[in-house]
């Protein structure tokens, strides 16, 4: 064999390693993303949250409703979930024994566009668009209203569209939610106004992080923002980050948390699921993020991320 071949033989070899190690192992690699953050008013008292976006749940997933389960075990004071919770018609039920156990704690949520429709097959080279040349391609809808229902019944307040004051512990947190901006189902203005001064957060829920969203909440004064819809690119090059958000946010706050605009900070899951379609994930394991929110500091001038301490990303097997 010459030279080309073998080097062609040891590409092959590298690309199918690859793939393998995407399909097979990351993307089941659960991994807790942690981190501390400076968004609580003034003398109020630590909270934590817990952040779970982009499950894609189908009925067959038992490790992962198992890892999720498991999450009660981390006793946070307050859940966060920014949808697309489903991946198949079958999967509600699944997804409700993944979330059982938290959902004895308080919380809130805001669904994504799969949690209205199923995933279809899409060509790949969509995801290297801008997210404004592509046409939407639905699959058949999903059963989104019995997975609302559940969570409902079990305490969780359903965010979209409006603004509520959920209470935690002795704490107050005045939260406001969108529909799904990536389907332009999101209406600002229902929302619009000064959040609540005394609250000790001010937090905005969205599935999609996109700027025209988020903006407002900034300009309304709100503390914080917790979104998903990224995966954190899923696929990503070391050194070089995520190579698409699959929505208007650039690429350098795909996942984690960062500031947005002088006041305001953000979290991006990068979610714990994939499309069936796309079953691969690299450099960008699947996560929940554990939020420990602090008091703000009284001086301005803080850098984009200055005050934020980042945990290790332990991983939970």
């Amino acid at each position: 064999m010459n030279k080309l071949g073998r080097a062609l033989l040891a590409t092959t070899a590298v690309g199918a390693a690859t793939i393998a190690y995407a399909a097979g192992i990351e993307r089941r690699h659960w991994t807790l993303r942690t981190a501390t953050v400076p968004v609580l008013s003034p003398g109020a008292k630590p909270i934590r949250v817990l952040h779970i976006s982009d499950l894609h749940m189908t009925p067959n997933q038992v490790s992962k409703q198992r890892w999720v389960a498991a999450l009660a075990d981390l006793n946070p004071d307050f859940v966060v979930n920014t949808g697309d919770n489903l991946a198949h018609k079958d999967a509600v039920p699944g997804t409700l024994r993944a979330l059982g156990p938290l959902l004895d704690k308080p919380g809130v949520f805001v669904f994504g566009s799969n949690d209205y429709y199923a995933p279809r097959l899409k060509n790949p080279v969509r995801y290297l668009l801008p997210s404004s040349k592509t046409k939407r391609i639905h699959g058949v809808t999903l059963p989104w209203r019995d997975l609302r229902a559940g969570m409902i019944e079990r305490g969780w307040e359903d965010l979209t569209h409006l603004r509520k004051t959920i209470k935690v512990g002795d704490q107050e947190i005045f939260c406001a939610g969108l529909d799904d901006p990536h389907l332009k189902r999101d209406r600002y203005a229902d929302i619009a106004g000064t959040p609540d001064p005394s609250a000790a957060l001010r937090l905005g829920v969205t599935h999609s992080p996109e700027p025209r969203v988020l903006d407002p909440f900034a300009a309304d004064g709100y503390d914080f923002v917790m979104a998903g819809h990224t995966h954190g690119g899923q696929l990503r090059i070391p050194f070089y980050g995520a190579v698409v958000t699959n929505c208007e946010l650039d690429r350098g706050r795909a996942r984690g948390v960062s500031r947005w605009g002088s006041h305001m900070w953000m979290n991006v899951s990068a979610g714990m699921g994939t499309s069936p379609y796309a079953p691969v994930r690299f450099c960008c394991p699947p996560e929940a993020s554990l939020l420990t929110l602090v008091p703000r500091p009284v001086t301005p001038g803080q850098g984009r991320n200055e005050g934020v301490r980042f945990g290790a990303g332990a991983d939970m097997m």
